[in-house]
């Protein structure tokens, strides 16, 4: 229930910086998601480890090719094409084989995640919505797992493939001529120090991109919210200069993440140059100085050890751009854990009631939303007997809102309780104290989805008790009109329906609830008169049999309430029916008097 009174700003806060722990300790938080699949992990390790094993067979085969075929003559031809096709063919297949069961990996641990992260969003606790921007979350729930996973998978496919291949053509230089091999050993630490450094920076990069996306993003939520005002009040340069400084601010990240990984590959690619300039020189000495060695070193031999080395840089320039997408997918799927691990679920008691009887009793409650701003609610007393019709009334600000959201527990009090049936509700089980009540708001949501399932909201429709509710609503004859009758859909929010037509759509929603207690918020404001009365006549169905608490200024709305009680910046300042309080002449009588009375 969206609140009015004291309402929190606009969502700024962002998860907090996570300390740049090691990579390795990073991904084994992320571990627990992507696990499951045993026998996938296993048929991807034996096909990568296949698909390296076969790298250092390509330069094998030059060896003979170059002294038996070239130089001796006496090589079968029919070898040479078996030999490259059954080379290419089983590690085309490991190539296939691994891909496929990384990608069902990735897939299997995404799905995970995000049905984790939107079961979390489902029962958070309500403060997650006033910390943090619509856009923000469900860009964390929908694009950031789905980019953070595609990327670490894809990362650790080409990590585990030119991991392999690297040690495989490393071992094979080893078995050729282990002196030369030492010298290309001097690259690894290099390379290794080149992406714990650049690493490092492409991580506090890629979070502080995340806070820039989040932020470009609110400001096209709140626009698209916003669009009329903007235009009525011709805000579109102010708004368009707003979203430049981000989007610039955004570029201007991305272009240091670039640099950074950028620098990575001719780094690395400097190195293997250094290495390869070393191998060349130093082989060409022994095969000159050194007779002994010289006859050891065939053209064939060299051949081979030369082309093995040279497909060493293409695994150690990958190995060296695979920091980038590896830091930014952990960064991003740290997000989704950053939701799971510091966001609170709701919690509830154990007391249970299939139907409340509807006795309310406020006991000395106060809400204080800020420690800068004044309590919202401040010792507020009353209780409401069941059945019984009671009109909240006051100016903007009064608290009206706060104390019906008390209700649902959709706000929290700082001091004293609320109790419900004599139960406090801190005690209630919270799917069980929130199916007592139904609620009906100026501000109608509604999903993109038909009018049955709107107004069976959380259950499956029954046509019968469906088409009773939209009758009892005044819907009945509209929804007879449309195309797919009550299959229709309504469309984003329904705003292919009349704002009183929504109305009743939201009021035929509480009906088939059934539940015993009903809220009602402003839900005839911004009415013209003939919608006014046909909601007006909807809701004297609504009420019937119900403890009702109304929030209204509206005269046609109050004046068959029991009991009206009058607030003003968080206290009780009056309380009577609709007569006795107009003749004490005080607040509320004001209140009735102006043109516009606040809300």
């Amino acid at each position: 229930m969206p609140s009015t009174d004291h309402a929190p700003a606009a969502p700024k806060n962002r998860p907090p910086e996570v300390a740049p722990a090691s990579l390795l300790a990073r991904l084994s938080r992320l571990s627990g998601y992507f696990q499951g699949q045993r026998l996938a992990w296993s048929v991807a390790v034996v096909a990568t480890v296949v698909g390296a094993v076969t790298e250092p067979l390509i330069p094998a085969l030059l060896k003979p090719l170059l002294d038996r075929g070239f130089t001796q003559g006496n090589l079968q031809l029919w070898v040479v094409p078996l030999a490259i096709m059954g080379v290419f063919l089983v590690r085309g297949m490991a190539q296939f084989v691994g891909q496929y069961a990384l990608a069902r990996i990735a897939n299997e641990g995404m799905l995970i995640l995000r049905q984790t992260l939107f079961a979390r969003l489902l029962a958070a606790d309500m403060g997650l919505f006033s910390r943090q921007s619509a856009s923000m979350l469900s860009n964390t729930v929908v694009y950031e797992v789905q980019t953070g996973a595609t990327l670490l998978v894809q990362a650790l496919l080409g990590l585990s493939r030119d991991g392999f291949t690297l040690i495989a053509l490393l071992m094979y230089l080893l078995y050729l001529n282990w002196q030369l091999t030492l010298i290309v050993g001097v690259v690894v630490p290099g390379v290794a120090w080149i992406m714990k450094t650049l690493s490092r920076r492409l991580y506090r990069i890629t979070k502080t991109s995340q806070q820039a996306t989040d932020a470009l993003a609110y400001v096209v939520e709140e626009n698209v919210l916003a669009h009329r005002m903007v235009r009525l009040h011709a805000a579109q340069a102010g708004q368009s200069e707003r979203f430049g400084v981000l989007s610039r601010n955004l570029r201007g990240l991305a272009i240091k993440a670039t640099i950074a990984s950028a620098a990575m590959t001719p780094l690395t690619q400097l190195l293997a140059a250094a290495a390869l300039s070393a191998v060349i020189c130093t082989a060409l000495w022994q095969s000159q100085g050194q007779a002994a060695v010289a006859k050891e070193v065939t053209v064939g031999g060299f051949v081979a050890f030369i082309t093995a080395m040279l497909m060493l840089i293409a695994p150690i320039r990958r190995l060296a751009d695979v920091a980038n997408p590896i830091t930014r997918g952990v960064a991003a799927l740290e997000r989704g854990l950053f939701l799971l691990g510091e966001t609170p679920a709701e919690t509830g008691g154990s007391h249970t009631s299939e139907r409340a009887q509807g006795a309310i009793a406020f006991d000395n409650v106060s809400v204080t939303f800020a420690v800068d701003r004044p309590p919202a609610l401040d010792r507020v007393s009353f209780t409401v007997r069941p059945g019984e019709i009671v009109a909240l009334v006051g100016p903007s600000g009064a608290g009206k809102t706060t104390l019906a959201n008390l209700l649902p527990r959709f706000v929290a009090c700082d001091a004293g309780q609320v109790l419900l049936d004599g139960h406090a509700l801190e005690t209630w089980d919270l799917a069980s104290l929130r199916a007592q009540f139904a609620f009906v708001s100026q501000d109608v949501v509604m999903f993109n989805d038909t009018l049955a399932a709107n107004v069976a909201l959380g259950a499956a429709p029954d046509r019968a008790r469906v088409q009773s509710c939209l009758a009892a609503a005044n819907l009945a004859e509209h929804v007879a009109g449309l195309p797919q009758g009550m299959d229709t859909p309504v469309g984003h929010n329904a705003t292919q329906l009349s704002g009183g037509q929504r109305q009743r759509l939201a009021i035929a929603r509480a009906l088939y609830k059934d539940a015993p207690i009903l809220i009602l918020d402003e839900a005839t404001s911004a009415l013209d008169t003939e919608s006014e009365r046909l909601v007006q006549d909807a809701l004297a169905r609504l009420m019937q049999g119900r403890t009702t608490i109304v929030i209204a200024h509206r005269l046609s709305t109050i004046e068959h309430a029991d009991r009206v009680v009058v607030m003003d910046r968080g206290h009780i300042v009056e309380q009577g029916t609709h007569q006795e309080l107009m003749a004490m002449e005080g607040l509320y009588a004001r209140l009735q008097s102006r043109p516009t009375p606040g809300a």
